[in-house]
């Protein structure tokens, strides 16, 4: 089954760069150029990805992105015109899952999507694996959380961070260590990243959110125990 994408760009050239690239690639693409037309888009249909430029006009990038997680976990590629750190931050406290920097290539554009989808969708553990701990479960093969039986909808990068916790239980993992092991060796921003990250997941975890603790100075740790 073919994977479909939202581009929202208020530029056409753009989005039609974009749409070549992701249609040779073998996705259905729909555009957009506006947040408003987005959201009614989103309402009308399900997505397996959508790539979001912040410079909307009606309703920018970030509040187009804050309305998407009140009710999707689909994931989220922020597009931004600067590389200012704030508008880096500002797109992962919404709700991104990942941002890329104009200009930039439509190859890394595609290889960070395709990344996003494969995680999302469940294709890179094949197997139905279960991690667990303090009553929350982890299905690795259908990338589903349960946390005492009630499924829990995490974005790709809240779930690829409790997995890494999970996995680690026990273990004080620095924010530096996270965001080379959840993020990838190549991103280069703030540790606040994490931060923003692990105040939504223990938001969604509730009264389980006690179980990842902050070690001042040093990170965060799982303690199945607490």
């Amino acid at each position: 089954m073919r994977q479909r994408v939202l581009i929202v760009e208020d530029e056409a050239l753009m989005r039609e760069v974009i749409r070549d690239y992701f249609e040779k690639d073998g996705y259905d693409c729909d555009e957009a150029e506006t947040g408003v037309e987005a959201l009614e888009q989103l309402d009308a249909r399900e997505y397996d990805l959508v790539l979001l430029d912040i410079m909307l006009p009606e309703l920018d990038g970030f509040s187009v992105c804050s309305q998407i997680r009140k009710k999707s976990s689909v994931p989220v590629i922020m597009i931004t015109a600067r590389s200012d750190e704030y508008d880096k931050l500002a797109g992962f406290e919404s709700g991104a899952d990942d941002y890329i920097t104009k200009p930039f290539s439509p190859k890394v554009l595609l290889a960070k999507a395709n990344a996003l989808i494969r995680r999302a969708s469940g294709r890179v553990c094949g197997n139905a694996d279960e991690v667990s701990a303090a009553g929350i479960v982890i299905n690795t093969g259908s990338h589903s959380v349960f946390c005492d039986g009630a499924e829990v909808e995490l974005t790709p990068k809240e779930y690829d961070l409790l997995l890494y916790l999970m996995t680690n239980k026990g273990r004080v993992l620095t924010r530096d260590t996270l965001l080379s092991r959840v993020w990838g060796y190549d991103y280069f921003g703030d540790d606040r990243t994490v931060d923003t990250h692990i105040k939504k997941l223990r938001a969604k975890l509730g009264d389980k959110a006690v179980h990842i603790k902050t070690l001042i100075k040093a990170g965060y740790k799982f303690d199945e125990n607490a």
